[in-house]
């Protein structure tokens, strides 16, 4: 990115508002960025924790998976997942507040002893499953507006900050010659029209 500039008092003043400006935002920006770093972790973490913890309860089941074969579906469907948001470092995620069921009643006379007992495992299964889909959706939401922010720093701090500290210098340098030009032509007149002076008198 070239910063364009004219080699002019008003140039100066301008580039100097936009370099404070980013100076100013730079501390913030990182902080923001440290921010966000830390909850994508914690976010990836959790998704883990409850992977595994998804993985644990169906080997746990392992031994009794030929009754699932009788077990009907229906039995147990979900009706409504209750979410919230809140904002963490400036970015909207969402918050599971309450998973809704629909448990049709059934006959135990009519149906396997164990389904109340599975339709409770299927039931915690759904839970975790659905968390981890929070946790997923938030940590993705996170990492995106991380980048977004480390884009904005380097951008900040490796293009922007040193063009316009550039750009600055040049306009200096170039005001600061041309006032030593004008000063050297005003010496000159002086000196002229001094001779032409002594000449005369």
């Amino acid at each position: 990115m070239t910063i364009k500039f004219q080699y002019n008092k008003t140039a100066l003043q301008s580039l100097n508002k936009q370099l404070k400006v980013r100076l100013k935002a730079l501390p913030t920006l990182k902080n923001k960025e440290a921010a966000l770093r830390l909850e994508v972790k914690k976010a990836k973490d959790k998704t883990f924790e409850l992977e595994k913890e998804l993985a644990n309860k169906m080997d746990s089941n392992v031994k009794s998976m030929g009754l699932w074969n009788e077990y009907i579906p229906k039995l147990l469907t979900i009706s409504e997942v209750k979410t919230s948001s809140k904002k963490i470092a400036g970015v909207s995620i969402p918050i599971l507040n309450k998973i809704f069921f629909n448990e049709p009643k059934f006959s135990l006379f009519e149906q396997p002893k164990w389904f109340p007992q599975g339709i409770e495992y299927v039931k915690e299964l759904a839970m975790i499953v659905i968390e981890k889909e929070i946790f997923n959706r938030k940590m993705l939401l996170l990492d995106h507006a991380r980048r977004k922010t480390t884009q904005k720093v380097n951008l900040y701090e490796k293009v922007q900050i040193p063009g316009y500290q550039d750009a600055i210098r040049k306009i200096k340098r170039f005001l600061e010659d041309e006032e030593n030009l004008s000063k050297s032509a005003q010496k000159i007149v002086k000196k002229r029209q001094q001779k032409q002076k002594e000449t005369i008198g």
